[in-house]
């Protein structure tokens, strides 16, 4: 009679004990370890995406051990999604109200501008996560914003995209701007919203920019951006 392999499950074992000997006893310690393992992933994912992340990268970066690692996540995927929602849903949030308005361009474009630094401002891992993610596994970032939107970022972008579109032809009708595609006008404002986030350490270090002047930047680029990008397509 074959004997049955009870090795793996042994080891299971193991490491299920070890992480309950090491996982902490008050609810108070349990968020701050959990606090400190999103916000290890957080840096590492932002680092290497979650293709190129490794589970003990982050239990070194967040100072535990692997076994309380997986007590708290079981799986890098699921401590990704996890750190993905949570940033995400913040601004995905904010968002939709911006484009349901019935004012001009100038309106638009500042409320725009406004809202997404004064929301990337509190989670600013989040633009560089983001293309990181995109760019190793851009169907699976599709996949969580339509989970948690609620709507298909293929079919609802086209419909933005028509919106933006009707406000700049009725102004250039008007003459008072030069014609250009929507799609173009938004990727220029999102790319000038995202790289102060994403560059942050090369602002620090070009422009001597500590933490309390790069929020002084971000307040005057509030005001400046939506400025230069509406002088940038004035006839």
């Amino acid at each position: 009679m074959t004997k049955k392999k009870t090795a793996p499950k042994r080891a299971s074992r193991r490491r299920t004990a070890a992480a309950k000997d090491s996982a902490p006893s008050t609810a108070t310690a349990t968020a701050d370890t959990e606090t400190r393992i999103l916000d290890a992933a957080r840096a590492v994912f932002t680092r290497a995406g979650t293709a190129g992340a490794r589970m003990q990268d982050i239990a070194r970066e967040a100072g535990v051990n692997q076994a309380l690692l997986h007590y708290y996540f079981r799986s890098k995927q699921a401590l990704a999604d996890r750190v993905f929602r949570e940033a995400a849903t913040t601004l995905l949030a904010a968002l939709p109200g911006v484009f349901r308005h019935d004012g001009s361009l100038e309106d638009l474009f500042r409320t725009f501008v406004g809202t997404y630094i004064d929301t990337v401002r509190k989670t600013p891992f989040l633009p560089a996560y983001m293309a990181a993610e995109a760019h190793h596994n851009p169907d699976r970032v599709v996949q969580i914003i339509a989970s948690i939107t609620g709507a298909d970022p293929h079919e609802k972008s086209p419909q933005l995209l028509r919106s933006v579109q009707a406000l700049i032809d009725a102004r250039v009708a008007a003459g008072e701007m030069r014609p250009i595609r929507a799609e173009h006008l938004m990727i220029n404002t999102m790319s000038l919203l995202a790289f102060p986030f994403v560059a942050r350490s090369i602002l620090g270090s070009v422009y001597a920019m500590d933490d309390a002047a790069f929020d002084r930047f971000l307040d005057e680029r509030r005001d400046e951006l939506p400025r230069f990008l509406l002088n940038a397509v004035r006839p």
